[in-house]
């Protein structure tokens, strides 16, 4: 592994095509006019900026932590048309999900996002019998097209081939059906990505401090940069609330009478070292309704999710103990024991899902968005899936197009006129961007090893190349940053100048996997924090 002594000369001086400085940033947010000031960075407030910088709008997004630093790097991870749904009887709802979810993994990020096949097991006793589930899963794959193939049952000798870590005791059948799954975080950041190239200005680590009113309405925010503390302002002719589990709160920034909207679901996750190779997800009904997901992700096995109401400080959520034990025990309805030690934990996350408010189990609750306006004219969002995060974005756009007045509607362009499948950066076939990394490192400087050139190419795409060309002029970038790990130092250096990372939390879980694995050392921490700090 790289030494500590030799990383602070890793960092090289800033890329031309490099982001502007955050003083730069402050600036430009503070002496422009904006059609539509975002507050939130999570996938709602993303997409939204996304879509309305599209449609010619002026967009200002700030968040006061990291872009999707929060429940949308919390999830899990899966693109999926919601195969619980069926229970309820939500068959339109699992057809537009997956319409989205095709739309994602075929069109729009191929690179950030790959198919799963999904097992199902029946087992003696189970909440649901092999012919049930069997006709489940073909009528999931019916309402995607059978583009996924057709949903099926297979034996258990079959299933344990795939996944050698599967309970057989009492397993009398396995269903068999296809999603999609993805890195968050990675979707997320392209998505500013995306936003920023069609002309959006985004600033992260800045906090609202209060709103700005003209006349009653809310016409802006002032806001503090968390990371040196200068205070500034956003003018803007409409404010979009998307802060998700803090919506309400700034709801009563604009009005301290503001009724509670939503309610809060903990959805807790584990992060496990696989013992054996899985090529197959495993999705074991726990009851009626409820479902737990061991997915194979980033060379790991993830484990969830819990769903349990919440009514703490949104900041405060985390894994406990009752979180740990629960998702182990579930978990152990399909895998052995060996898969299931706690020493095998390396990370372990929790998100808040925002649902609508009112009485009721909140796993039973509809996964929907909410898009109300306040007595000040500031639109909120909360709610909603990621797999439909294209498809928020368009509707919060139809709101705005509909205020009364038309505030904003003869600036923009109409929705239903944009491209309905616009790719996001980087998109490209990974397996052959994967397949060019190793043969240019074929070239004079270091050979890149193929487990990273896989692990670039479906986490950056395309724009892989720029960071191999970093990678290629220092040596030193080359290296890896964990030895364990795929990504090298030059993802580093990348983040800090394209990715808008500002502190070692950013890249180490964020834009690379080093938290998760449980790799992200002290050494490694100084290491990073000294690279960002290479700035000028």
């Amino acid at each position: 592994m790289t030494t500590l002594q030799s990383v602070p000369a890793l960092g090289t001086h800033p890329a031309s095509g490099s982001l502007p400085s955050r003083a730069e940033t402050r600036e430009q947010l503070s002496k422009a006019a904006y059609d539509l000031l975002v507050i939130g960075g999570g996938i709602l407030g993303i997409s939204t900026a996304w879509h309305a910088a599209q449609s010619g709008l002026r967009v200002a997004l700030v968040d006061a932590g990291d872009f999707a630093g929060a429940t949308s790097s919390a999830s899990s991870k899966l693109l999926h048309g919601g195969l619980r749904y069926l229970q309820t009887g939500a068959v339109k709802l699992v057809a537009e999900n997956h319409f989205e979810r095709r739309a994602v993994s075929r069109q729009v990020a191929p690179h950030l996002a790959n198919p799963l096949t999904f097992y199902l097991p029946v087992y003696k006793g189970g909440p649901h019998g092999a012919a049930k589930l069997g006709a489940g899963v073909f009528a999931y794959s019916a309402l995607s097209a059978f583009g996924d193939g057709v949903g099926h049952v297979i034996s258990p000798a079959k299933a344990r081939r795939d996944v050698p870590e599967l309970r057989t005791d009492n397993l009398k059948a396995v269903a068999v059906y296809g999603d999609d799954q993805m890195n968050d975080a990675r979707m997320a950041l392209m998505t500013v990505r995306a936003a920023v190239d069609a002309g959006a200005v985004v600033l992260n680590h800045a906090a609202v401090t209060g709103l700005r009113f003209t006349r009653g309405r809310v016409t802006g925010a002032d806001l503090e940069d968390r990371l040196d503390g200068t205070e500034f302002g956003v003018n803007a002719r409409l404010v979009l609330n998307a802060t998700g589990p803090w919506v309400d709160h700034l709801r009563r920034m604009e009005n301290p009478d503001a009724a509670p909207s939503i309610r809060l679901s903990k959805g807790a996750h584990l992060v496990l070292k696989r013992t054996r190779p899985w090529k197959a997800a495993l999705a074991t009904p726990i009851d009626k309704y409820r479902i737990t997901f061991a997915l194979p992700w980033e060379d790991m096995l993830l484990l969830g999710t819990t769903d349990e109401a919440y009514e703490g400080d949104p900041a405060d959520v985390a894994v406990d103990e009752k979180d740990t034990a629960q998702i182990l025990d579930e978990a152990a309805f399909s895998i052995r024991d060996q898969q299931l030690s706690r020493d095998l934990i390396t990370y372990s996350f929790a998100g808040l899902r925002v649902l609508p408010g009112g009485p009721g189990d909140t796993s039973k609750a509809k996964r929907e968005t909410v898009v109300t306006e306040g007595r000040g004219g500031m639109l909120s969002v909360a709610g909603g899936k990621w797999t439909t995060f294209r498809h928020i974005g368009r509707t919060v756009m139809n709101k705005l197009a509909a205020l009364p007045g038309h505030p904003l509607a003869e600036d923009m362009e109409p929705i239903s006129r944009l491209p309905k499948k616009l790719p996001l950066p980087g998109i490209a076939n990974p397996n052959a961007v994967a397949h060019r990394l190793l043969i240019d490192g074929a070239a004079p400087g270091p050979r890149m090893s193929a487990d990273t050139a896989r692990h670039l190419a479906t986490h950056y795409g395309s724009l892989s190349f720029d960071i191999a060309r970093m990678a290629n002029e220092n040596p030193a970038l080359a290296e890896r940053i964990h030895p364990d790990a795929p990504e090298i130092w030059a993802q580093v250096a990348y983040a800090r100048d394209h990715e808008w990372a500002e502190t070692a939390d950013d890249v180490l879980r964020r834009r690379t996997t080093l938290t998760i694995r449980g790799l992200a050392t002290d050494e490694i921490r100084t290491g990073v924090e000294s690279m960002l700090g290479d700035r000028d």
